[in-house]
């Protein structure tokens, strides 16, 4: 799985990318540009067999919320090793709300690692570095549930993950043409257009090419090379791998930005990670004809970032 890997490694590496090149630029503002850069590739992917509802709501949760969020989290001081750790807590999110929207029960495994993500996350905000203000954390967090709502729409209008259509690929590129509009008029009325001038004033050559990176080969690239991999093997051989992407993040911010996680962090981290494993285990279920479906791939189907 040296593909799977190395895909985990463009996504995590992918958050000290845009801390990188969001400097000087409004985040609401950079949100807007990076997905304009992914909604052009409508010319080159075919349209999802989704409906337009479920395109929609995909794009503004798990576009437009998620992103809009992180990114403002992390101009807000949030470290991106500990950003790319709190969207991981969309897992437990997506689990929570799908037993109460779709009445998805839950397995053992998934109640067990929704209780170890509770409390990962709960040790690392109580052991967080004088660097990640409160409310950053809560923006990503925030962030994390925006992506778990995604998740659940999606999983609502049934699986866009065929192969012939390129699956979650046409999903992520048609709803992305939902968020720049919203995301420029937001960055106008919060950060106003005097920042908004500013910013795309100082649009040099480290914003493009973080665009460039995140659009082009975190968000394109490795959706192809991710959804062929999930096409040609099983999901459990393929979806934990997506686990490397907060330790290459956290390791590439410790390396290139000289970000040290707390002891706290670290611990809180692992809790969540192995979590977030838990919730992945299969479990065989007998069930009754007209039984309401259980949980057991909400988990898989939910870690798969952009």
């Amino acid at each position: 799985m040296i593909l799977a890997a190395v895909v985990a490694s463009f996504w995590g590496f992918n958050f000290v990318v845009i801390d990188w090149g969001m400097a000087g630029i409004p985040p609401l503002l950079f949100v807007a540009i990076r997905f304009a850069v992914v909604a052009a590739a409508i010319a080159v992917v075919p349209r999802p067999t989704a409906s337009w509802r479920t395109v929609v709501g995909v794009g503004a949760f798990m576009s437009l919320g998620q992103f809009g969020l992180l990114y403002t989290s992390m101009a807000l001081g949030l470290q991106p090793g500990l950003a790319a750790l709190l969207l991981q807590a969309q897992v437990v999110f997506t689990i929570l709300i799908a037993a109460g929207v779709l009445r998805e029960r839950p397995t053992v495994p998934q109640t067990i690692g929704v209780a170890l993500g509770v409390v990962g996350l709960a040790v690392v905000a109580a052991g967080r570095g004088g660097d990640a203000p409160a409310i950053a954390v809560a923006f990503a967090l925030a962030a994390a549930l925006s992506w778990a709502i995604g998740n659940v729409i999606a999983r609502r209008a049934g699986d866009v993950r065929r192969p012939g259509r390129l699956g979650s690929l046409s999903l992520t590129v048609w709803s992305a043409l939902v968020v720049p509009v919203p995301a420029l008029a937001l960055s106008l009325v919060v950060e106003g257009p005097a920042a908004v001038a500013d910013g795309l004033a100082a649009f040099g050559w480290r914003p493009a090419l973080s665009t460039l990176y995140t659009a082009v080969l975190c968000t394109i690239i490795g959706y192809a090379i991710y959804n062929g991999l999930l096409a040609r093997n099983a999901s459990a051989a393929v979806v934990p791998w997506v686990l490397l992407a907060p330790v290459v993040a956290m390791l590439s911010a410790a390396l290139l930005l000289g970000q040290i996680p707390t002891v706290g962090e670290l611990i809180g981290g692992l809790l969540l990670v192995v979590g977030v494993l838990v919730t992945g285990i299969p479990v065989r279920r007998r069930r009754a004809r007209g039984s309401v479906p259980d949980a057991t791939t909400a988990g898989e189907r939910s870690v798969i970032p952009q």
